[in-house]
């Protein structure tokens, strides 16, 4: 273990398996406190308790306001306090415009919008008292470049950073500081992959899908002080999908 993150307190929501999963282990490994919130609960459960006593399990459905201001009361009663927030639960669907069904965009753009905009709500005056703070909003290639077929997802990552930068100008008096990170195509169940898929890390990153902690060092630097001077911009980590 190292210290990068030593005395830090984070909760990250979708936490319980895929890239939430790989985030909290990496974290643990620096030396912070985690709290998983997610709606699999058997997972979550399970992973807390390997993960050890720097680790703690809650039910989180990004949706609802009461489960995200239960989800930081008890961040705050369980560790003493909430240095950073990671929105990371999302949910990836598809359909031709025509066939995508309003319920379809309606969930996603609550799951993967509305869940990031009411956690920072939730989160907004823990994170103050805990100054200097981070949040992390997981946004991905397609907050950046338009995908067909994939409106609704398209639509809330993009919006996800949007909402990165009005809260980053909001929030920098007082001591938090907000980012997106756009990964591109990761092997995670949100794709169908197993969590523990590898990859050949040596072949061509435009010719092969990423892996989790491929993504976790960039979310370890965002949430420590090393990152004190970046907030409001967007960290892409996409093996060049978005390069042209």
């Amino acid at each position: 273990m190292t210290d990068r993150l030593t005395g830090r307190v984070a909760l990250i929501s979708g936490g319980a398996s895929g890239m939430g999963a790989a985030h909290a282990r990496a974290f643990l490994a620096e030396g912070a406190a985690v709290v998983l919130g997610d709606i699999a609960d058997e997972a979550g459960e399970r992973l807390a308790a390997e993960l050890g006593e720097r680790a703690a399990y809650l039910h989180l459905d990004v949706t609802r306001a009461g489960d995200w201001d239960a989800a930081v009361a008890e961040t705050v009663r369980r560790f003493g306090k909430l240095d950073v927030l990671v929105n990371n639960a999302g949910i990836l669907d598809g359909g031709p415009l025509g066939q995508y069904s309003e319920k379809q965009w309606q969930n996603i753009l609550a799951i993967n919008l509305t869940g990031p905009f009411l956690g920072l709500s939730a989160a907004r005056d823990a994170l103050v008292a805990a100054r200097p703070a981070s949040v992390v909003n997981i946004s991905s290639a397609a907050g950046l470049q338009g995908v067909a077929g994939v409106h609704g997802y398209t639509a809330s990552k993009f919006g996800l950073r949007g909402l990165t930068k009005s809260a980053a100008l909001e929030l920098a008096p007082h001591g938090v500081r907000v980012n997106s990170v756009h990964p591109g195509g990761i092997l995670t169940s949100m794709i169908g992959a197993d969590d523990t898929a590898t990859v050949d890390r040596d072949s061509d990153t435009r010719t092969r899908l990423g892996v989790p902690d491929e993504v976790s060092p960039l979310l370890v630097y965002l949430a420590s002080h090393e990152s004190s001077y970046c907030t409001g911009a967007e960290f892409v980590v996409d093996g060049g999908m978005t390069a042209g």
